[in-house]
């Protein structure tokens, strides 16, 4: 067919309407972050500029995976380009940020931290029709309703609440404290606990909700609340820093309560605390990265050991290596040709080992992993399992 020029039309245009009609495949653009030598992926994660220490950690091992990824030749020949933006633990900047990313083209959203901003995240990646893989927080809304491009690596809080439990329903414990933040997140916390406690036949005495702004006041209070009316044991669903000045405070009253912890923040807890960490008990949603027992901590050990020397293991690093593990198994599998639709449609028929952490999805459930494993804080200021 002859292509005809119309007025006005320059000489430049009408090359590229030619070229076009004999190629017709450049009109088509291909999948965004995806190209022949790149897949970018875009990751929202809580650094809050380095404080957040869980976080910087487990964004070293992601990147300790990924290089190793990259240096082997990447996935199909493609090499991953992680994309990172600090949402500085705000949930309306988790939104954006995850909107940016997508915007500038990333492939897919991947392991960001901390319930607020990894709910903010999955809204985006819903309304959006994006995968969302490995967000790094134990929030129920992450899981419940099924979000069909949600797909969480570790497992929930609710599963390391009930580990908590059953500990102390062995060891005699009979009421429960909870500090939950002032939000619907941390109210459906507190419902699962309470699910939970009734199954063990225990009681939640002691709900702590407390609001974002936090302060001395509040965290005084509360510390007289836990003085009047100790729970036999009291545990957290996250935000460390506050956690760990709750329990400075009510130590000094000399109560009895039993204070244990989820996985989210336990280094950092425990390194704030000192001392007073001393026999808490831990839930960890990945093995240790000390011990040898499973063969990721071996793996991840030696990589540590080859890229990282001098710099100390951490449950961060860990859990930040394995979600980068299971994303490249992941892109393997699904292929050469890659797409969003088909990246979902091999997830959810996912069953795979990252070495001694099964990792399950289906069309009906992206629960992921349902690893839990208790540890407990020493006096020589190890955590062990």
């Amino acid at each position: 067919m002859k292509a005809r020029s119309r007025p006005g039309q320059s000489r430049r245009d009408l090359l590229g309407l030619m070229a076009a009609a004999a190629c017709p495949v450049s009109l088509h653009a291909a999948e965004p972050g995806v190209s022949a030598a790149e897949i970018v992926i875009g990751q929202n994660i809580t650094l809050q500029g380095g404080k957040n220490r869980y976080g910087v950690a487990a964004l070293d091992g992601i990147k300790l995976h990924f290089d190793s990824v990259n240096a082997a030749g990447g996935v199909h020949g493609r090499k991953l380009v992680l994309r990172t933006l600090d949402d500085d633990n705000s949930s309306a900047a988790a939104e954006a940020n995850a909107r940016k990313l997508l915007a500038e083209g990333a492939f897919i959203l991947f392991a960001s931290q901390e319930g607020g901003p990894s709910t903010a995240v999955a809204k985006v990646a819903e309304e959006l029709r994006v995968p969302f893989f490995g967000p790094m927080a134990g929030s129920p809304s992450l899981r419940r309703p099924h979000s069909p491009m949600v797909f969480p690596l570790r497992a929930e809080h609710r599963d390391e609440f009930r580990a908590l439990m059953e500990w102390g329903q062995r060891t005699g414990l009979k009421t429960v404290g909870l500090l939950h933040a002032d939000s619907d997140v941390g109210r459906a916390h507190l419902e699962n606990v309470k699910i939970a406690a009734a199954e063990f036949g225990m009681n939640v005495t002691l709900p702590l909700p407390f609001k974002g702004d936090v302060g001395d006041a509040q965290l005084d209070a509360m510390a007289g609340q836990i003085a009047a009316a100790p729970p036999d044991m009291l545990f957290n669903h996250g935000s460390a820093g506050v956690y760990a000045k709750l329990i400075a405070k009510a130590r000094k009253t000399r109560i009895k309560t039993t204070f244990m912890a989820v996985n989210s923040g336990s280094t950092q807890l425990a390194a704030d605390l000192g001392p007073l960490a001393h026999g808490m008990v831990f839930a960890q949603v990945v093995p240790s990265p000390w011990e040898r027992k499973h063969a990721i901590s071996r793996e991840f050990q030696e990589a540590m050991g080859r890229s990282r020397p001098g710099v100390a293991l951490s449950y961060g690093g860990l859990e930040g290596y394995l979600t980068a593990k299971a994303l490249v198994m992941s892109l393997q599998a699904t292929g050469k040709t890659l797409t969003r639709a088909n990246f979902v449609s091999t997830l959810e028929r996912s069953n795979f080992d990252l070495g001694g952490m099964t990792v399950r999805y289906s069309n009906t459930s992206h629960d992921g992993s349902r690893f839990v494993d208790l540890s407990m804080y020493s006096r020589d200021d190890r955590f062990i399992h």
